[in-house]
């Protein structure tokens, strides 16, 4: 493809790529991935997470807002960590002050995080 038509700059060739391999199953199977996708703090970094999730949306809905995105990819992350966001930026906010603080309340407090039990077993053997 690139002998065909040349040099040309990042977004020409985003938009050959759309035309080209945007059909309907894509589309389908884009929304599926994206509709699948919830943010899990231990295995999942926010920035890459937040970005693939924008890339994701913007090629699916090229005219969508960045206010409408961030909404849409925060109601991802799931209750508390939604909330969290929210209640710390003030809109209009920006993607980099979205996942600022979305790393921050990760490395910060304990929302997100899971709980491992001991089972009850081993605390016996240890005391004897």
């Amino acid at each position: 493809m690139r002998i065909d038509h040349g040099k040309h700059d990042c977004p020409w060739w985003k938009s050959e790529t759309i035309m080209k391999w945007a059909t309907n199953s894509w589309r389908f199977k884009m929304e599926n991935v994206f509709e699948s996708a919830i943010f899990n703090a231990e295995k999942d970094k926010p920035l890459t997470w937040y970005l693939k999730k924008r890339d994701r949306l913007s090629s699916l809905h090229p005219d969508m807002s960045d206010s409408i995105i961030n909404m849409k990819i925060l109601r991802k992350c799931g209750g508390e960590l939604e909330h969290a966001i929210k209640c710390r930026c003030v809109e209009p906010c920006s993607t980099k002050d979205y996942v600022n603080t979305m790393e921050d309340i990760i490395t910060g407090t304990r929302i997100c995080k899971t709980w491992t039990r001991v089972p009850m077993e081993s605390k016996m053997l240890s005391k004897a």
